[in-house]
């Protein structure tokens, strides 16, 4: 698929929108990290991944491991931008009988590939697909996308052992480090050092992205990683926190929080106005 970063950046734009339109009909939810991811995502259904959204069980389509499940929002913002399921059902976050459970169920969301939630699960449920499609002689890939306070997880470091020793190039981790987690900043809760040095440490190909919001240098890394034919790429993102949005990006604590419908047109706006492909947010 063609990248194309202007059609790209309006994507993540839209996704964005999605997201708080679907916190704000709950009133609350995990906005700051779900925002932050926006931009991989709308480079991954914009201009990477083989799917369709009119057949989600294509036989052949790349999948996608959302391990921080609990920013589902940001999926189902996705999803719907991309016509999996109808804009509208996004008013219908987390209520009874909705296909938009708090965090994401395969059962459930057309474009979800792997209930997830319990941090840590998700990095070896993207394993043992990568594994199998290795077996299989496929040629899809596996992209799974960590929290960096998920890293406090020991099962995600069982997981990297795993992908390495069996060279599952076909596995693409994206790492959001914002560094902020529930109950704090990651250096306050568990301090994770260099991540980029443990992540080559278990044998992982590892690339910085130092905008994680700039939808230009995730798709370079992306390309670059799929250079990679030995072993598992971790692409790591340097993000902020409720990016796009300065009123989330500016909290100290956004984890999760309000959002009033009676803001949307004005969340809407700035986000129109926002430095096409970054978010809205400046790395200088």
């Amino acid at each position: 698929m063609k990248f194309d970063r202007k059609e790209v950046s309006a994507l993540s734009a839209a996704i964005r929108k999605n997201i708080l339109r679907a916190i704000a009909s709950k009133g609350t939810g995990h906005v700051g990290g779900s925002l932050s991811i926006a931009d991989t995502l709308a480079v991954l259904y914009g201009g990477v991944m083989n799917i369709n959204p009119a057949d989600p069980q294509k036989a052949d389509r790349d999948y996608i491991v959302l391990s921080k499940g609990h920013c589902g929002p940001a999926m189902y913002a996705a999803l719907a931008a991309k016509g999996y399921f109808d804009e509208s059902i996004l008013d219908t976050l987390n209520q009874n009988n909705t296909i938009l459970p708090s965090h994401t169920d395969r059962t459930k969301t057309p474009g979800v590939d792997m209930t997830t939630g319990s941090l840590g699960q998700g990095a070896s449920l993207a394993a043992g697909a990568a594994f199998a499609d290795k077996l299989d002689g496929a040629s899809n890939y596996t992209y799974l996308i960590l929290g960096d306070g998920e890293l406090d997880e020991g099962q995600v470091w069982e997981s990297a052992l795993f992908a390495a020793h069996n060279h599952l190039s076909n596995l693409i981790t994206f790492v959001d480090v914002n560094g902020k987690q529930l109950d704090g900043t990651t250096d306050e809760v568990c301090a994770l050092g260099d991540i980029g040095k443990k992540f080559a440490a278990f044998g992982y190909h590892v690339i910085q992205v130092e905008n994680g919001n700039d939808v230009s240098q995730i798709y370079e890394a992306v390309q670059n990683a799929k250079e990679e034919q030995n072993v598992p790429t971790a692409i790591i993102l340097h993000t902020v926190k409720g990016a796009g949005v300065k009123k989330y990006a500016e909290m100290d604590n956004c984890h999760s929080t309000t959002v009033d419908k009676a803001d949307l047109k004005e969340f809407y706006r700035e986000l129109d106005e926002c430095k096409e492909g970054t978010g809205g947010v400046s790395h200088d």
